[in-house]
């Protein structure tokens, strides 16, 4: 029996479904526990706040690819104070325009994944991405090469972000 729809196996997925993530302990491998801790560059922190902070993601969908994240080790956007909330919020903006200026992009995911089974990578540890998009920036190579093509290094991208970010 036919359902109409056509299927691309991707069996190596797996490998990232199965894989063991970090605990909900904080420090305990997560990562976003450990970016602050290292300077900028190591960490690829783009922007420090009070209670947030701005980390390009070391897996990106395209180039700037960011992640918000609060310097608190909580799994949940309902587990934010106020003032978390209000930063975090304020960090979105700011890392939106950071990318206008540096990149121009065309528009824009956000999203954040709340626990694993919602594709969480580590669902322990908030993050919400932020993640530019271009006409055309998705291609074949992703989907039959297992490949990602991304024109610039993570550094260079970091470089551009903290000089577009918006001094406020």
């Amino acid at each position: 029996m036919t359902d109409g729809f056509e299927r691309l196996w991707t069996p190596h997925r797996m490998a990232y479904i199965t894989a063991e993530r970090p605990s909900a302990d904080a420090g305990d491998g997560c990562p976003f526990c450990a970016a602050p801790e290292k300077d900028d560059a190591a960490g690829l922190v783009v922007h420090r706040g009070e209670l947030c902070f701005v980390v390009l993601n070391l897996f990106p969908y395209n180039p700037g690819h960011l992640l918000i994240c609060p310097y608190r080790h909580v799994p949940l956007y309902l587990d934010l104070t106020d003032e978390e909330t209000a930063e975090f919020t304020a960090l979105t903006k700011q890392a939106i325009r950071a990318l206008q200026a540096a990149s121009r992009p065309m528009g824009f995911n956000l999203g954040m994944n709340q626990g694993a089974v919602a594709g969480a990578g580590v669902a322990a540890h908030l993050h919400q991405h932020v993640v530019p998009r271009w006409g055309g920036d998705m291609n074949f190579l992703p989907i039959v090469g297992q490949t990602k093509a991304l024109p610039v290094l993570l550094e260079d991208t970091r470089q551009q972000l903290v000089a577009a970010w918006p001094q406020a």
